[in-house]
C-alpha cells in the first residue's frame, strides 16, 4: 500500500477528481429548486439503483454474507451519511470556498489516521511535507477572501471539520474489502444501498419533498448527472483505487477536486483563470510529486550521479 501509484491508478485518480469537480455544477444547479437533504436522498438512491441495474446486466451477483453487509453499513455510515449531512449543515452558515479548504484537510487526517491504524501506510517527511504543499496549493487557488469568516460559525466550521475526518477514517477503513475479494463495482453497489436506507427516512422527515413542486428538467438532469456520473460511476473508481493504492493515495482526491473544477469552469462555463489558480495548480503538483517520491528519487539519483563524478574528476587530477 505504501508505494508509488502506478500510471492507470493516477489516470482513475484524475478521472474521479474530474468526476466529483464536475458535481459542484451538478449540485449547483440541483440546489435552486430542491433542498440539500433531498438532492442527497437523491443522489444516493438512484446512484444505488443505477449500479444494481447494471450489476445484473453484467451477470454478478450482490454478495449476501452478513459480515459484507456490516461492513457495507460502517463505510456508508462514514463515507456518505456522516460526511454529507455535516457538510450539507456546515454550508448553511459558512461559504462554499471556506468549506472547500476545510474538506482539503481529509489528506492531512487520513496520513494521521492510517499512519495510526494500519502498517502499511506510516507517516514519512516526503508524504507530510507534500499533503502540506497541496493543502497550501488548495487555500492558494480558493484565496485568503474565502477565510473571511474564520473564527464565526466556529461549530459549523467543526462539523466540516469533523467530515473530513469521518472521509479519513472511510478511506481506512474500506481497505478492509479488497481481503475480502468483492469487485469494486459490488462495494459501491453495497455502500450505496445501505446509504440510502439511512438517509432516505432522514429526507423523508425533515424535507418533506412530496410537498414540494415537480423540479424542471435542468433540475432532473442535474440529479442524474451527480447520481450517474458523481456518484455511481466515481464510487466504482474509489473502491478500485483503495483497493490497489491505499487509502492515503487515494483521498489526495481532494486536492485535485478544486484543479478540475476551475478547469472544467474555465473550458465548459467559460471563466476567467486568475493568476492564484495557476500558483494553487503548481503547488498541488509540486505536493502530488513529493508523495509520489520520483521526483524526490530522481533528485538523488542526480545528486549521487554529480558526487560520483566529482570523485571521479579528482581522483584524475595529478
Amino acid at each position: 500500500m505504501h508505494r508509488r501509484m502506478t500510471a492507470l491508478e493516477w489516470a482513475m485518480l484524475l478521472t474521479l477528481s474530474i468526476l466529483w469537480g464536475g458535481s459542484f455544477f451538478f449540485t449547483a444547479v440541483a440546489l435552486r429548486e430542491l433542498p440539500p437533504l433531498t438532492v442527497v436522498a437523491l443522489r444516493v438512491g438512484l446512484a444505488a439503483v443505477i449500479l444494481n441495474i447494471v450489476i445484473r446486466a453484467v451477470g454478478l451477483r450482490m454478495p449476501r454474507e452478513r459480515r459484507l453487509w456490516v461492513h457495507f453499513f460502517g463505510m456508508g455510515l462514514l463515507n456518505n451519511v456522516v460526511p454529507f449531512c455535516l457538510i450539507v449543515w456546515g454550508q448553511t452558515a459558512i461559504g462554499a470556498g471556506f468549506a472547500s479548504i476545510l474538506n482539503a484537510t481529509t489528506p492531512l487526517w487520513t496520513v494521521v489516521v492510517a499512519h495510526v491504524f494500519t502498517a502499511d501506510e506510516k507517516l514519512t517527511p516526503g508524504r507530510l511535507a507534500g499533503v502540506m504543499l497541496g493543502f497550501a496549493g488548495v487555500s492558494a487557488m480558493i484565496g485568503p477572501e474565502a477565510l473571511g469568516g474564520f473564527g464565526k460559525n466556529i461549530v459549523a466550521q467543526l462539523a466540516c471539520v469533523a467530515a473530513a475526518i469521518s472521509y479519513a477514517f472511510a478511506g481506512v477503513y474500506g481497505r478492509r474489502f479488497k481481503r475480502t475479494g468483492v469487485a469494486p463495482m459490488l462495494v459501491a453497489a453495497g455502500q450505496l444501498c445501505v446509504s440510502s436506507a439511512m438517509i432516505v427516512p432522514i429526507a423523508l422527515l425533515v424535507d418533506r419533498p412530496w410537498t414540494l413542486a415537480m423540479p424542471g428538467l435542468a433540475t432532473l438532469g442535474a440529479i442524474l448527472g451527480i447520481a450517474a456520473l458523481g456518484t455511481a460511476l466515481a464510487y466504482v473508481l474509489y473502491f478500485r483505487i483503495l483497493a490497489g493504492a491505499g487509502a492515503t493515495n487515494l483521498l489526495l482526491v481532494t486536492f485535485l477536486i478544486p484543479v478540475s473544477a476551475i478547469v472544467l469552469g474555465s473550458v465548459v462555463l467559460g471563466e476567467r483563470l486568475d493568476f492564484k489558480h495557476a500558483v494553487g495548480m503548481a503547488l498541488i503538483g509540486l505536493g502530488l510529486a513529493a508523495i509520489d517520491g520520483r521526483m524526490l528519487a530522481w533528485l538523488r539519483s542526480a545528486i549521487t550521479r554529480q558526487d560520483v563524478l566529482r570523485s571521479e574528476r579528482g581522483h584524475r587530477s595529478p
